[in-house]
């Protein structure tokens, strides 16, 4: 298991585990302060109104996105398509190799 204290980055896929989209997964594109993160799925939380969440309510899923990460690095932002892809692509493959 990742370490609670190590710090989270853009790029890093998450588990909602509070509010109305428990058990959703999305991805970190920013981080606001050690607390706070803005996260967003591409699809009904889109890149432009990104949710604001608390790290206690995310489960850090040990899986950075590449994709996500160097786009954010390199233009400052990401599309809400490659946000899509990165959390269907890398969480089916995570779930694929937990039923094994």
């Amino acid at each position: 298991m990742k370490d609670p204290d190590s710090v989270p980055q853009a790029g890093e896929l998450v588990r909602i585990l509070n509010g109305r989209d428990r058990d959703q997964y999305a991805c970190i594109i920013e981080v606001l302060d050690e607390r706070f993160v803005h996260i967003a799925d591409g699809d009904k939380r889109k890149v432009d109104r990104p949710k604001r969440k608390n790290l206690q309510h995310l489960e850090r899923m040990e899986i950075v996105a590449p994709e996500v990460r160097t786009s954010i690095i390199e233009t400052g932002r990401v599309t809400n398509a490659k946000l899509r892809f990165a959390i269907s692509s890398h969480i089916n493959d995570n779930l694929l190799k937990e039923g094994e």
